[in-house]
């Protein structure tokens, strides 16, 4: 369970159907797409298509910045694709968590060493999944266009056999929160070897002093501002387990998409440029400044490279519980509990002996 302003937040679960089926549905798929696969063959007016693609791919996939606000703008255009503008919220908080580093508290709490590792995983992490989403966001829009679907080319992207049953899916049923889940699934598998099984992240950050202790007193947290000044979110905490990972996108879904609150969160986006600063929400919500730089302002763009190609989908364990409904019905905000999460956070990179 995790935990908002309140401790008593309450997460609805429940089985759906589909989520029992899902096997079922996708088995009957599995021998078709593998041999559409292996059978298809490139035509020119593809190909180009294609390049273009991973040239749009490429040019947002700069930075934490760029990737936000290619989110955001693809869900204004595309809104029926809600997890665009679940994933534009969630990059926020990565931004966020990234100039934290370059918060004089952290530089005083942490050695560089440490901050470089932190910064590399969060952006690691998020590079891999716009360069994995981002093909598949503008292959549906192209598709939608020209009114047939081009899932088919989806393989030229690298993307796993599983989205592609799913976009073929959803492009029959047109079931939102199915497709949602499903690449909030996608997502979390896509990072799992290639960052949370990594050798080097796994000993260097997971295993580190600061990451347990910050994982055993629940100081991480993904923040949703309203435009009504209010905050929403959810501690995240297990981050290494995959099914949590996956358990707390649906929660954050279900939050983001409240009928109550969805609009005074889309007006924040809306009203709002994404700097990666914590002052980009401070001032509305009420909170003293911490006086995190804007992202650009402190760091580069680091280049990357793709190191695992394969399809996860045909070499791991699928879980149905994965499908699992998830709501969070507590709609209170998240504002007190985080300035206390803060307040802890500060007193710990304080004693700075503990983390270095």
């Amino acid at each position: 369970m995790y935990y908002s302003t309140k401790t008593d937040v309450r997460v609805k679960k429940y089985q759906i159907v589909w989520g029992e089926s899902m096997n079922v549905n996708h088995e009957s798929w599995k021998g078709f797409i593998k041999k559409r696969r292996e059978d298809h063959k490139l035509s020119k007016d593809e190909g180009k298509l294609i390049d273009l693609i991973k040239k749009e791919t490429v040019k947002y996939n700069a930075d934490n910045i760029s990737r936000t606000i290619a989110y955001q703008q693809y869900f204004f255009r595309q809104s029926e694709i809600e997890w665009s503008f679940l994933a534009s919220m969630v990059s926020r908080n990565a931004g966020y968590n990234m100039t934290d580093l370059e918060n004089q508290l952290f530089v005083n709490g942490l050695s560089e060493k440490q901050r470089k590792q932190l910064f590399i995983t969060y952006e690691r992490a998020n590079w891999i999944i716009f360069l994995d989403a981002f093909p598949q966001l503008l292959l549906y829009e192209y598709s939608k266009r020209k009114n047939k679907p081009f899932f088919y080319l989806l393989k030229y992207f690298s993307v796993s056999s599983f989205m592609e049953i799913e976009w073929e899916k959803y492009w029959t049923d047109r079931d939102k929160k199915r497709l949602v889940y499903s690449l909030i699934i996608n997502e979390q598998n896509m990072i799992e070897r290639p960052v949370i099984q990594n050798k080097f992240f796994k000993s260097e950050v997971f295993n580190s002093l600061a990451f347990k202790l910050q994982e055993q007193l629940k100081l991480s947290y993904v923040l949703f501002p309203s435009s009504k000044g209010d905050l929403y979110g959810l501690v995240v905490y297990q981050f290494e387990d995959l099914t949590k990972r996956i358990q707390i996108g649906k929660q954050l879904y279900s939050i983001l998409f409240h009928k109550e609150l969805h609009v005074e969160f889309t007006d924040f986006a809306k009203q709002t440029i994404h700097t990666g600063s914590r002052s980009d929400y401070e001032a509305l919500v009420g909170i003293t400044s911490s006086n995190n730089p804007k992202l650009r302002d402190v760091y580069p763009v680091i280049p990357h490279t793709r190191t695992v190609d394969d399809d996860w989908y045909i070499n791991s364990k699928f879980l149905t519980i994965w499908y699992e409904n998830e709501e969070v019905t507590n709609e209170d905000s998240f504002k007190q509990s985080f300035l206390i999460k803060q307040e802890l956070l500060s007193s710990l990179l304080k004693l700075k002996s503990i983390f270095q």
